[in-house]
């Protein structure tokens, strides 16, 4: 079934905020008593917990009611897709270190796709109570107030951040150079943990722009959506639309993203 209208897009964001409000409430309650002892390790530096399970379980049971027709691409590996044209990408918990650490900050990534393109972005940013969401056609939004990207003109006046991939290692001279760069030449650089809030951070101009590798399609596809909609640009590091099959990333508002994607050009061997 295709719906493909504003309206559609729309009231579905309406309740997958909803939904997201109601699993934020979960985590911040299992966050309380939260014990280190219920981590698991995936592989080095990637962690999961029973709270990340669960909140994606919910995510998944109301998601499927939600849209029945779209198939699911999940981090923890609750649900599967099996070709459909719609897809639910979530991340039911981005930046489970900060989570079991007590730190911030840390979010709720949900994002609906189209045949690969965006068409609802909702990230629930727990620790600061703050939803930005977009739809297909719409602008972007922050707990019911529009958004923009910055206005940040040149990179050395920019505020970067990254994050630190998982298998950093195998690009770990490109990473080090990457670092040593936007430190000496923007007004620095910050790894907050967390891809999806970083992201919605650029989309209302907290930061000017962020780049990383190795990430999945549920670390960015609702943040893609909320950026373009912001006013932002997306690529991979080869300026192109591929980020959900290479993993690559940048974003930035769009009077830097050219000098920015050269940068990284230099920087990163793709």
């Amino acid at each position: 079934m295709i719906h493909e209208t504003d309206d559609f897009y729309r009231s579905l964001t309406d309740k997958v905020i909803e939904l997201s409000k109601q699993v934020a409430a979960y985590i911040e309650k299992e966050s309380i008593d939260f014990s280190l002892e219920a981590v698991e390790t995936k592989s080095k530096n990637d962690f999961v917990s029973y709270v990340d399970q669960e909140a994606e379980r919910l995510l998944v049971r109301t998601l499927a009611l939600i849209l029945p027709e779209a198939g699911f691409v999940t981090e923890e590996g609750t649900a599967h897709d099996n070709g459909e044209d719609y897809l639910w990408i979530i991340d039911p918990l981005d930046g489970t270190t900060n989570f079991i650490h007590t730190s911030t900050p840390y979010a709720i990534s949900i994002a609906l796709t189209y045949k690969q393109e965006p068409v609802v972005g909702v990230i629930h940013e727990i620790t600061r109570k703050e939803i930005f969401y977009a739809w297909k056609g719409s602008k972007a939004y922050l707990n019911g107030s529009e958004i923009h990207v910055s206005t940040t003109d040149k990179l050395p006046e920019a505020l970067i951040v990254s994050g630190r991939p998982h298998h950093y290692q195998d690009r770990y001279p490109e990473l080090l150079n990457s670092v040593d760069y936007f430190l000496k030449n923007t007004h620095g650089l910050r790894l907050s943990g967390s891809a999806a809030s970083d992201l919605a951070y650029v989309a209302c101009g907290r930061y000017d722009g962020r780049y990383e590798f190795n990430l999945k399609p549920w670390d960015i596809a609702a943040g893609v959506l909320i950026i373009q909609q912001a006013g932002g640009k997306v690529s991979d590091f080869n300026g192109e639309n591929n980020y959900f099959t290479n993993g690559s990333v940048l974003a930035s508002n769009s009077r830097i993203f050219e000098e920015f994607k050269n940068v990284i050009g230099e920087l990163f061997d793709e």
